[in-house]
C-alpha cells in the first residue's frame, strides 16, 4: 500500500483554507497534519474538507493560538490527546490508522512544540522554561518510545532546528531561540529515546542546508534564503524501509497569504 503523509504549519485553518484545498487536490495526501489551526474544534472548517474526500477527521483546538488536527481518508480505530507541562493548550493529537487485517496499526503523532518566546534564558523567559519542559516531558513519555514492530510516525512544527544546516547561519543563530545548544540537545534527547528516525536527515546529508520555515519579517524570503528547519517527520525503526520520497514544498511560500512553514511530505509503501 502507498502511503503519503504531509504535515504542515498553516498558521490559521479557516484564514488559508483555500491554499490547504488547492494544495489537497493537486498532492492528494492521504493524511495531513496540521499545527497552529487556531481554531476551536467547533468552528473549523469540516465541510470543506469531507467535500474534498478526506472524511476522518480528529480535532484538538482552541480559539485564536496553538491546535492541531488529522486530516485523513483513511478511518480512525483509535485516537488519543496528551497533555503536557499540565496545560491544556492543544499541542498534541494522535490517531491509530487501520492499514491491512494482518499489520500493527499505523500510529501517527501530531505536534506543536512551544516557539518559546524571544529570550533564550528559562530564568527570564517562562515561554522558553515552558518549551524547554515540554521536551523533556516528551522525551519522557512512554507512548513515544516505539519499539520492535510497531509502525509509529511522530510529526509536526516541534520548533526546533536541531542541526548546524537546518539554519541559514548556525553560527549567528546559536543564541536566538530553536536553534540554542540546550533546545537542540534536548530535541535530539527526545529522538534518541524513542529510536525514531528522522526522515530528512536519513535521506537528506547533513552537510546540506534544508529548511521548511522562513520569518515573515523579510520582505522578499528568497533574498538570502534565511530559512530554518522547524517542521520533522520521524518514524520509527520498523518503518525506516518503508520510506520511498520525502519532499518540501518550498514555493509554497511563494504563495498569496501564505504561512511562514511549507507543507514536507513523506512517502511509503506499507
Amino acid at each position: 500500500m502507498r502511503f503519503t503523509l504531509t504535515t504542515w504549519n498553516i498558521n490559521s485553518v479557516r484564514l488559508r483554507i483555500d491554499l490547504v484545498a488547492a494544495f489537497l487536490k493537486e498532492q492528494q495526501p492521504d493524511v495531513l497534519c496540521l499545527q497552529e489551526t487556531k481554531c476551536p474544534d467547533d468552528a473549523f472548517p469540516l465541510k470543506r474538507f469531507k467535500q474534498l474526500g478526506y472524511e476522518h477527521i480528529a480535532l484538538n483546538g482552541q480559539k485564536g493560538y496553538h491546535g492541531v488536527a488529522v486530516i485523513s481518508k483513511i478511518p480512525f480505530v483509535a485516537r488519543d490527546i496528551r497533555i503536557f507541562c499540565d496545560n491544556l493548550d492543544s499541542r498534541h493529537i494522535s490517531v491509530s490508522l487501520g492499514t491491512g487485517d494482518n499489520d500493527p496499526p499505523l500510529v501517527l503523532h501530531n505536534f506543536y512544540v512551544p516557539a518559546g518566546g524571544d529570550v533564550a534564558d528559562p530564568e527570564l523567559n517562562p515561554k522558553f522554561k515552558h518549551k524547554l519542559s515540554f521536551l523533556d516531558e516528551m522525551k519522557a513519555c512512554e507512548p513515544l518510545h516505539p519499539s520492535g514492530d510497531a509502525r509509529h510516525i511522530l510529526v509536526g512544527d516541534l520548533n526546533v532546528a536541531p542541526h548546524e544546516h537546518d539554519v541559514w547561519s548556525h553560527k549567528q543563530l546559536l543564541k536566538v531561540v530553536s536553534h540554542t545548544p540546550v533546545e537542540c540537545e534536548k530535541l535530539l534527547a527526545v529522538l534518541r529515546a524513542g529510536n525514531w528516525v528522522d526522515v530528512a536527515r536519513d535521506r537528506i546529508p547533513l552537510s546540506e542546508k534544508i529548511y521548511t520555515w522562513w520569518s515573515y519579517r523579510a520582505a522578499d524570503w528568497t533574498v538570502g534564503d534565511r530559512g530554518r528547519r522547524l517542521d520533522h517527520i520521524w518514524v520509527s525503526e520498523a518503518l525506516r524501509t518503508r520510506v520511498t520520497d520525502f519532499k518540501i514544498l518550498r514555493n509554497a511560500r511563494s504563495w498569496e497569504r501564505p504561512s511562514d512553514h511549507v507543507p514536507v511530505t513523506v512517502t511509503m509503501e506499507l
